[in-house]
């Protein structure tokens, strides 16, 4: 059974950092594309970024560009994300995911993920 589980949320200023870091297990990490999500209540789930299995592909929302890095540790099954120059506007649960097939690309579509983690509170204060 594949598991998901992210840590790193927490309160930050406006300006501020903060790391996520993913866990997964009960799948071929180093196989697996891995990527990160944001949602809001009442809003749809946002694409954050994702990482292709060996690293060297990544893919970014529009919104996180040149704040975030997702960066992966294979050999550790956990996946992070770098987040810096918070703003008010990055407050959602995040969210890590893998997607159903093995050795794709940097999806961003989140149709194509369809193993998720319980999430994680990121909140950025004014």
């Amino acid at each position: 059974q594949v598991q998901l589980v992210e840590s790193g949320g927490g309160l930050v200023q406006a300006g501020g950092s903060l790391r996520l870091r993913c866990t997964a297990s009960g799948l071929p990490f180093s196989q697996y594309t891995m990527g990160w999500f944001r949602q809001v209540p009442g809003r749809e789930r946002e694409f954050v970024a994702s990482i292709t299995w060996g690293g060297k592909t990544t893919a970014y929302g529009d919104s996180v560009k040149g704040r975030f890095t997702i960066s992966r540790d294979n050999a550790k099954g956990t996946v992070h994300l770098q987040m810096n120059s918070l703003k008010p506007e990055d407050t959602a649960v995040y969210y890590c995911s893998a997607p159903g097939n093995a050795y794709g690309p940097a999806y961003s579509n989140k149709n194509h993920y369809i193993h998720w983690g319980q999430g994680t509170q990121v909140t950025v204060s004014s």
